[in-house]
Order: structure tokens, then sequence, then C-alpha cells
């Protein structure tokens, strides 16, 4: 049976969670986690890579006949690492566990994701997505509502409906007064 040497994108809770059930297969030759934490270096070796330094991360593959790349967090795929490899000769042959750049919009835009769900009719909360263009409309339909807002940023400012309290959640004319502050 060929080992597999593989390369685990990512330095959180859940790289952790997948090194030390990755460390536990027969079939794994050597693990890399790139950057990794204190935990992760317990079931791999902790490499100083960014996970978003797609040539050192290539070149790394290579030096290290990394047979397969895991991307634990959503970063990497958002900015097109999947991509990156597939277009690369020279690595395109390596499993990359993880969406392309399109398919990781779903995780990496809320707004996207958003729109995705309204348009094929799968349920979720109530949202609004609002830029420079459009904020005094949504503000002036926001006023005096009661409902909790998150601000999220993803190169505009998203004010998103919730009605299960977050920690971040402020009633809306106050979330509403940051996001008119944030986008001048």
């Amino acid at each position: 049976m060929e080992k597999l040497n593989i390369l685990l994108l990512g330095s959180g809770g859940r790289e952790c969670a997948l090194a030390w059930k990755m460390s536990q297969s027969a079939k794994l030759g050597k693990l890399y986690i790139a950057p990794g934490n204190g935990g992760t270096g317990a079931y791999g070796e902790n490499v100083a890579i960014s996970p978003l330094d797609f040539d050192a991360v290539k070149q790394f593959v290579v030096d290290n006949s990394i047979n397969m790349v895991v991307v634990g967090n959503e970063d990497p795929l958002v900015a097109g690492i999947y991509d990156y490899f597939k277009a690369d000769a020279q690595v395109a042959d390596v499993m990359i566990v993880g969406p392309s750049k399109a398919g990781a919009q779903l995780e990496g835009s809320k707004d996207f994701a958003k729109g995705f769900m309204q348009r094929h009719g799968i349920p979720t909360a109530a949202y609004l997505s609002v830029t420079a263009d459009n904020i005094d409309e949504i503000l002036q339909h926001e006023i005096g509502k009661t409902f909790k807002t998150v601000l999220e940023h993803a190169g505009v400012y998203k004010c998103t409906r919730s009605t299960k309290p977050k920690a971040n959640s402020k009633p809306c004319s106050a979330a509403c007064s940051a996001l008119r502050a944030l986008l001048w």
C-alpha cells in the first residue's frame, strides 16, 4: 500500500482535529501542517508557510513529494488555491481537498451565499446587502426596525437580519449608524 504525504493548510482547531484523525491512518506517510499551531505539532510537522502564499505552498509540495493538500479553512480556497494547482502542470495531479474558487464563494461570501439561497428557494434568514450606492434607501427602510442586525465585511458591509441573538448583534438603528460611519 502506497503511503500518502499530506499537507494540511491552516492553524485553527479544525486543523488540529483533522491532523489528529489523519495521523491515525495506516495510509499516512508524512503529515505536514502549514502553518499549524501548538496542538497540530503533536500529530505532524508544522511548517512556517502561509496558506495564502501559493508559490511557497507549491514549492513545498514539490520538494516534499506531497500527494494530497487538505485545505482546512476557506481563505486559500476563496483566493483560488485549487484553481492555482490545477492550472500548473507541475502540481496538477496533486489531490486538493476543497472546492474551486467559484465553489468557495458559498463559504467565503455571505452576500453570494444569501443570494444563491434566495435564487434557489433555500430557506434562510432575510438579509440586505448595503453599498455606498444604496445606503440611503436601506437606512430609510430599516429605521425603526426592531430586529437584530449583524454587520459583516467582504468589500462592502452587509446588514443581515437575524432572529437569533448573536454576540455581535446590535439593534438596527445602532448598526445602521455604524454602517454609515464605516462607508464614509
